[in-house]
């Protein structure tokens, strides 16, 4: 095992888990027949993929906090479990550990009354601690994204906002340098309160998440000349903690055309994250040791991204310390973030551009292509996916290498129009769980667990095989970081349409 120098971690201190997931025989490298298609993708099966989703969430129930946020017992303890399955089949892979420190929100709470009556609320990661009693409620005109929405009575009160368009810390922000002593944002949607990120340690005043039928209610009243006021009670315990990337990549292979697959390995503070993103990292787990059965032509290398919900930072971390020349040598990295969503659609990173007008760089529409003409082959519906950088793919896209990936939606409203093509329930989220408690075991759509972890097979199949067809790294992805180019995300708006979002 290749353990960064800063990491004692070794196979003794690696626990001992009752794995469901289905074991597979150690094997050698040497003599095994080259990949082939239909026969790695018939070799994922729901039952292993769900056998590992119920080990993620055995891991985070079996810890006091009940998840697996980055540096949390319950994350080192999904590291340790990644990496044991990873070294049951024997030499195949290279595993390395990436140690990464920062601040994470590790508990948190979240009270609030209206006119001495509870409500249904929620935190916001990185919230600010706060503490109010018969503070007035003052609406916020508009969705809060400029300044005039804030009007001058907010001083010494709790305003009232809208979700949507700008993201949180903009709406509070505002709020804020009008005197605000706090805020409570209503969500756009009947899918629960609102929630979501900050992106990171702030100043700003405390904020609230309530739901879209509270936060009409109060609205209304206010309107109708009531005073409506309210007391509150939010507070998080944020600690610098330190936890790893897992990074594992196949001996054999041509190591100068690598095909890179990545999930993250973290959850939020509200529960196991089995969805979010336990459905990505058990897809990427299951095929990985099937694939130890094949040889490929191409080196194939596996991911395991810690500090995804902190804002990216594992993958980032990854991309920046490694060498232009490894970089370079990653002809396509793949993302696989939440493909297990309830209330699902099929979606492929629209890397062409065709749907959102963003596209990515040369390789990435016949990423997409690929996924699109598996699904089609399987008789399976699909919608384009928002190529915007704001998930795990983000920090190599800013590096010029191409991308793809699939996911199954988060907190974006399904269509009308979607679920006639997928079922499921139009006006709410295509993940009613996102960043809850209930993200577990129980929520999980099976069809779209399967139809992706076999999508994402075939694309192992396809380009460990070969990469015909596939465009050449341009040379000058070595020094696309210091060229100026734009970011194509930020801390603030990580995530597409069908994915997390801090707005």
């Amino acid at each position: 095992m290749k353990v960064s120098s800063s990491v004692a971690l070794t196979a003794s201190s690696l626990l001992a888990f009752t794995s469901n997931a289905e074991p597979i025989k150690r094997t050698q490298k040497c003599g095994l027949p080259l990949v082939q298609d239909k026969a790695l993708v018939d070799s994922i099966l729901l039952k292993d993929l769900l056998g590992c989703a119920q080990d993620l969430e055995d891991i985070a129930y079996s810890t006091s906090y009940r998840n697996r946020v980055h540096g949390t017992e319950g994350h080192l303890n999904s590291v340790d479990y990644f990496v044991e399955q990873l070294k049951s089949l024997g030499d195949y892979y290279d595993i390395e550990l990436q140690d990464f420190t920062t601040e994470v929100t590790i508990a948190s709470k979240a009270e609030l009354s209206i006119d001495g009556e509870a409500v249904e609320a929620g935190g916001f990661s990185f919230g600010n601690n706060g503490t109010w009693a018969d503070t007035p409620l003052v609406t916020v005109a508009n969705l809060g994204c400029n300044a005039e929405d804030h009007p001058a009575t907010l001083s010494g009160n709790i305003a009232l906002i809208a979700r949507g368009n700008c993201t949180f810390v903009e709406k509070i922000t505002f709020a804020g340098e009008k005197g605000a002593i706090g805020a409570i944002i209503y969500n756009n949607a009947d899918a629960g309160v609102a929630a979501g990120t900050l992106g990171g340690v702030n100043d700003l005043i405390p904020v609230a998440g309530i739901t879209r039928a509270d936060g009409l209610s109060l609205v209304d009243q206010i309107s109708n000349g009531a005073t409506v006021v309210s007391a509150g009670e939010f507070w998080q315990y944020i600690d610098n903690t330190t936890s790893y990337n897992v990074v594992a990549s196949s001996k054999h292979g041509d190591a100068n055309n690598v095909l890179f697959l990545g999930a993250h390995s973290d959850s939020v503070e509200a529960g196991p994250g089995i969805n979010d993103n336990g459905s990505g990292s058990c897809g990427l787990l299951t095929i990985a040791k099937a694939l130890a059965k094949w040889k490929t032509n191409n080196q194939v290398r596996f991911a395991w991204w810690t500090a995804e919900e902190e804002g990216l930072l594992g993958s980032e971390h990854y991309v920046n310390i490694a060498s232009p020349s490894v970089l370079d040598k990653i002809r396509l990295y793949l993302n696989f973030d939440m493909i297990a969503s309830p209330n699902y659609v099929l979606g492929i990173y629209d890397g062409d551009g065709s749907s959102f007008n963003l596209s990515g760089p040369a390789g990435s529409a016949e990423a997409e292509k690929l996924f699109e003409a598996w699904y089609e082959s399987q008789g399976l519906p699909y919608v384009g996916s928002e190529f915007n950088g704001r998930s795990d793919y983000g920090p190599f896209l800013d590096q010029g290498i191409p991308c793809g990936g699939l996911d199954t939606g988060a907190d974006g409203i399904k269509t009308d129009a979607e679920v006639t093509m997928f079922g499921g329930t139009a006006g709410i989220w295509y993940d009613p769980n996102y960043h809850s408690a209930k993200d577990n075991v129980t929520n999980l759509n099976l069809d779209a667990f399967e139809a992706t972890g076999k999508a994402i097979a075939h694309a192992v199949a396809t380009y460990g095989k070969s990469w015909a067809g596939f465009p050449s790294r341009n040379a000058t992805s070595l020094t696309r970081k210091s060229l100026g180019l734009p970011r194509k995300y930020s801390t603030l708006a990580r995530k597409s349409r069908r994915g997390k979002k801090s707005y």
